[in-house]
Formats: C-alpha cells, structure tokens, sequence
C-alpha cells in the first residue's frame, strides 16, 4: 500500500503527544512549584547502579535527565524501555509512563555496516523513532529478506542508507526511503546495534515498578509532550486499549511503522465520531501530514466501531 505523504499540513503529534494543553476554565497551567513531584528510578540496560530522575516533560528532555544521572551525553541514549533491561519492543517507551515503571536506557553500541539485496518489495521491517531524532528496527518478519541476515537484529538503529544520514528522520520517513528504493538491487545499510552487558551479564538488579515518591498505585500515566509540562492522566479504558491495539497493526500492515502514540490520536479522534466521512474529514485536520489511503482510514473507522462494541 502506498505510504501517502503528499499533502502537508502539520507535524504529527507522534511519540511526543504534540495535543494542546487541556483548558482548565480558562486558566494557565499551575505552577511548576504546584504540580506533583514524580521521581522514576533507572538504570543503564547494560548494567548500572540506579539513578533517580525527575521533572521531565518530553523525549528529549527525559534523555537528558538520564545523561546527567549517569555522566553520558543524551545523543547516546537510543531508546528506554519500562521495567525490563531487554530490547523488547513490546515494553519500549513512548509517549507516556506508568506512575510506577522503572526506566531502563538502551545507549549506542557497535557500529556495523550490512550490504542488502532487495529482491522483493516488502523487506520484512518495521521502523519506530524514539522521538528525539532516531529511527530504528522494532520488528523483523520472520521468513523475510532481513530475517535471514544475522547482522540486522530488532533495536538496531539506522544510522544511514546508501550513505545518506537519517540522524534527525521521523519513522515514516525512514519507512517511505527503505519502500522506495529499487528492487533487484544492492543498497547499504549503517547500523548501531544496543550496548549489551560484557560477557552477556548485567550488573545491579534492579526492582521493577520500584519509582519512589510516586502518587496512586500504578494505575495513573504521566503523559510526555513536546510543548507544555507532562500531565497526570488515567489509563486508557478497555475499549481504548483494544482499539488502539488494532489500529497499531493496521499501521504496520499499510505503513510498515508501529506507533502506539499515533494510533492513540487516531482512535481519539474517532471514538465520538458519527460517521466515516466526519471521521476521515476530522483525521485529515489532524494527522493531514501523512494523507492516509482511503482503504486505510475505513479499516481505522471499522476498528473502532469494532472496539466499542466489544468485536475485538
């Protein structure tokens, strides 16, 4: 399916929830000096001892944090994922943080270059960014081109293709560059591969869910955004969960992009939607950026009707 990057709007609020500030009454947001003090605990998934951070509002900001922590610089945090030192990307952090997840940084490894031959169009990948300037490999389809080459492994991140740097590319971008190069041929590709623990073993365990100073049980997230202090805000509901599960998938079936932040805004612009046709009008306003086929914006609508009505 083609990726529909045509028409050009406004950025898409992606793993940064780029949403408005919610209007309370017509009121600015409080004070920083009245908001609640949440404190997260991380470590280094390689090994390290444990760092508190806090008073973080987006991606970028909570690399810093982490860099500060642990004396490294915050261009070499490449992604974190919640309460697990493996690079699962079912775990992977995006735009928001459970009140009582602990925070495990994956930083730059080994730098590795890998020749591909693309002998069919669909390469077998799907492509995430962690929001501050990095795309990397989330998922490889088993039986496809790359899931025969041992070199490409899922969390490595592209650094460039055919010599050309993607340092600073959303996803999408990445996707679109990897679907449009021509098949039968040859092309590069530069990689850097996670820090892994030498010898294969971690040092300092960690307790998972053990954030000190948090508010609730657990059952609250801290929602991260690009303009604005981070929120507290209630889980998604049920129907929320599944719908955004879906609409995640379709993303991958059409895009070859996995974006659980952008398929929440999808499903939050639907959910109170009466109709497809005000649906693809309202999804266009707001994620006009990547001009979604049409086929696509239906199986969206279709998904979440079918969420609402308990079919998923």
């Amino acid at each position: 399916m083609p990726l529909g990057l045509g028409r050009r709007k406004k950025a898409p609020p992606l793993v940064e929830n780029e949403e408005a500030e919610p209007i309370r009454a017509g009121l600015p947001p409080p004070p920083a000096s009245l908001r609640p003090r949440l404190v997260f605990h991380t470590q280094l998934a390689h090994g390290s001892p444990t760092g508190r951070i806090e008073g973080f509002s987006n991606v970028r900001e909570l690399y810093a944090k982490i860099g500060e922590a642990f004396g490294i610089l915050p261009a070499d945090v490449m992604f974190c994922t919640l309460n697990t030192h493996k690079v699962d990307m079912e775990k992977l952090l995006g735009g928001q943080i459970g009140l009582e997840d602990f925070i495990f940084a994956h930083v730059k490894g080994q730098r590795k270059e890998v020749d591909v031959f693309k002998g069919e169009d669909a390469l077998g990948l799907t492509i995430t960014d962690n929001g501050a300037g990095y795309a990397f490999i989330k998922r490889i389809r088993e039986g496809s081109i790359v899931h025969q080459m041992q070199l490409v492994n899922v969390g490595d991140m592209i650094e460039s293709i055919n010599g050309k740097s993607l340092i600073g590319c959303r996803h999408y971008e990445v996707a679109k560059m990897l679907k449009d190069l021509p098949r039968g041929r040859n092309f590069c590709l530069k990689l850097v591969e996670p820090l892994k623990a030498f010898g294969g073993q971690r040092s300092g365990g960690a307790r998972a869910g053990s954030g000190g100073g948090q508010l609730g049980t657990g059952r609250g997230t801290l929602r991260l955004r690009s303009k604005g202090p981070a929120t507290v805000e209630e889980l998604p509901s049920a129907f929320e969960e599944k719908a955004i599960e879906k609409v995640d998938d379709l993303l991958e079936s059409y895009m070859g992009i996995r974006d659980s932040e952008l398929a929440a805004t999808m499903v939050e612009v639907g959910k109170d939607k009466r109709n497809p046709d005000e649906f693809a009008e309202a999804l266009d306003e707001t994620l006009g950026d990547f001009a979604f086929p049409d086929e696509f914006v239906f199986d969206v609508w279709g998904a979440i009707g079918d969420a609402k009505v308990g079919r998923l």
